[in-house]
């Protein structure tokens, strides 16, 4: 088998103050160069657990205005649940290469989904220093299993079960960011595809990397989802651009970390803002990240919300199908 994956790589005989010319980023790109180490504003936190829901939908409002991104306390989600979550994903990544290997996206297929290491095109052809497993968990009819690991046995029961909390957590999150534009609890949810937004779940696996300096996890992108909503582990790695900054964001441990993305972007008609965002690495430590991305389904078009476009506002940007969205953006062309 040809050693390709990041992981399998670090398993080799890497030397270690080097790693291969390929994942070297450009001057422009290196963490090392590019990071603001000053002090600087940190990415809001929003409390779920305060009686005040005015003020909350206020925060989120605010926050995915200037930010594009914030973090969500006391959310709900049963803390063990994320543990297990989180213990089935690394369970995963440590089987054998080729036990992995079985759930390995198809070459050329055109759905994202499987075991892999890069995702989208690179126009300078450099890699990521990471590995990732990719598989919707909702809804059901858009569930394909053979990319469900069936080791570790409790795989399929954690991810099913975090499922049904997910969706608690983005009818909330949707609601109350449509009611954070003056629109009604559910306008914002029926723009990006109602009942049949498809929900994907991505384990990003970093392994440990001789040179974090010169390399990245995920260069710099916004999701071309609707919303974001992460559960990282404790390795410091995410970063977001702000102000001319690429600043570093705090790991606050339970917290969901929630991304506005682009299709949301878009159907608030730029109001809400997607987080330009990247990912490093760690010199002795694995990072992982468990996003999960929400999606309209293929055909569903998506474009400005009529509420929000008037002589004052006009559209920002074209209705489009997401699938011919995410094709362009993930081959890098015009939109």
């Amino acid at each position: 088998m040809e050693v390709d994956r990041v992981q399998a790589i670090v398993s080799s005989s890497l030397a270690e103050d080097k790693i291969p010319a390929e994942f070297i980023r450009p001057e422009d790109e290196r963490p090392a160069t590019t990071t603001f180490h000053g002090p600087t504003p940190e990415i809001p936190v929003i409390d779920f657990g305060d009686p005040d829901r005015e003020k909350v939908i206020r925060s989120m409002a605010d926050a995915s205005t200037e930010w594009g991104i914030f973090q969500v306390v006391n959310h709900g989600i049963p803390s063990h649940l994320i543990q297990r979550l989180q213990l089935v994903g690394r369970e995963f990544f440590d089987l054998p290469q080729e036990e992995k290997e079985v759930y390995a996206k198809p070459p050329g297929a055109p759905s994202i989904e499987g075991y892999g290491s890069k995702l989208g095109r690179d126009v300078n052809g450099k890699k990521n220093w990471a590995d990732y497993l990719f598989h919707r968990i909702w809804p059901p009819t858009r569930i394909n299993y053979q990319f469900w690991p069936k080791n570790p046995p409790s795989y399929r029961e954690v991810n099913e079960e975090y499922a049904q909390e997910m969706r608690k957590i983005v009818d909330k999150l949707l609601g109350w960011l449509s009611m954070g534009l003056g629109l009604e609890e559910n306008v914002l949810k029926q723009g990006a595809g109602g009942e049949e937004i498809e929900y994907l779940m991505k384990i990003n696996y970093y392994p440990p990397c001789p040179r974090p300096d010169l390399t990245l996890g995920v260069p710099s992108h916004t999701d071309l989802s609707a919303l974001t909503v992460l559960v990282p582990n404790q390795v410091h790695g995410l970063q977001v651009f702000k102000d001319g900054l690429w600043i570093d964001a705090k790991y606050i441990p339970g917290a969901l970390v929630v991304h506005i993305g682009d299709q949301i972007e878009i159907l608030s008609n730029g109001k809400y803002k997607a987080v330009l965002h990247r990912t490093t690495v760690d010199r002795e430590r694995t990072r992982m990240s468990w996003p999960v991305f929400l999606e309209p389904p293929a055909e569903y078009v998506v474009g400005p919300l009529p509420q929000l476009v008037d002589p004052q506002h006009p559209p920002q940007y074209k209705h489009k199908k997401f699938k011919d969205y995410s094709y362009c953006k993930l081959n890098k062309l015009p939109q």
